[in-house]
């Protein structure tokens, strides 16, 4: 019988101490890399993706309200066909291009999706316009209620606008700036930059919200 070397006798070890060694590295290595800024773009990246999301919470609150306020126009100036068909139309087309959080780095999604709350805006701001020659129409207690439904959601749009604005900014600057350019390229090339608003301010202000309860009116 053949004699068998020494190597060959000698017990396999355990899977669990061979593989220690390498758990052992990647124990040291993971603080590092947190420590080294690893975390900041996904962190980064999730953050924008939260805040887009709620910019489009806050869209969908708009298109939502315009039926009830069409209708309640309609009651009261119905001969106002062009304005109120202004109206339904830039809403159908708001709300036929949606950009999810995971396709913020699409350009042409975007600037559709902009160009098209742009024009709801812009249209909404022409149905106000009109409602001021219907002094009735602006004392009717449901339209009161639009009216603060409407304001607010303005308001909420202008914030989350801005918070997804900056989130984006942040995100878009850790994939070139060191040190996290460094993970950008080992680890997150598949990384894009986000899209942010760029058309014109005065494209999309708020309309002005104002039926005469305050001042003027």
């Amino acid at each position: 019988m053949p004699v068998q070397s020494i190597a060959a006798r000698r017990p396999a070890l355990p899977f669990a101490l061979r593989t220690m060694p390498a758990l052992l590295i990647m124990a040291l290595l993971l603080p590092l890399l947190a420590g080294c800024g690893y975390n900041t773009i996904p962190t980064a990246e999730e953050n924008a993706k939260a805040a887009w999301s709620e910019v489009l919470n806050q869209y969908q609150r708009r298109a939502d309200l315009i039926p009830n306020l069409v209708e309640t126009v309609k009651g009261y100036a119905s001969h106002e066909k062009d304005v109120l068909e202004g109206v339904v139309e830039a809403r159908a087309k708001a709300t036929q291009v949606t950009v999810t959080p995971e396709t913020l780095s699409d350009p042409n999604a975007f600037k559709a999706f902009q160009e098209n709350q742009a024009g709801l805006t812009s249209a909404l701001s022409r149905l106000l316009a009109v409602v001021e020659n219907y002094p009735d129409l602006k004392a009717n207690q449901n339209f009161l209620a639009l009216q603060a439904q409407l304001e607010g959601t303005e308001n909420r749009i202008a914030v989350a606008r801005r918070d997804y604005i900056q989130a984006v900014r942040d995100y878009n600057l850790t994939l070139r700036t060191f040190p996290s350019v460094i993970w950008a390229t080992l680890w997150f090339r598949s990384n894009q930059p986000f899209q942010n608003f760029t058309v014109d301010e005065d494209k999309m202000q708020a309309p002005q919200v104002n039926f005469g309860t305050g001042q003027g009116g």
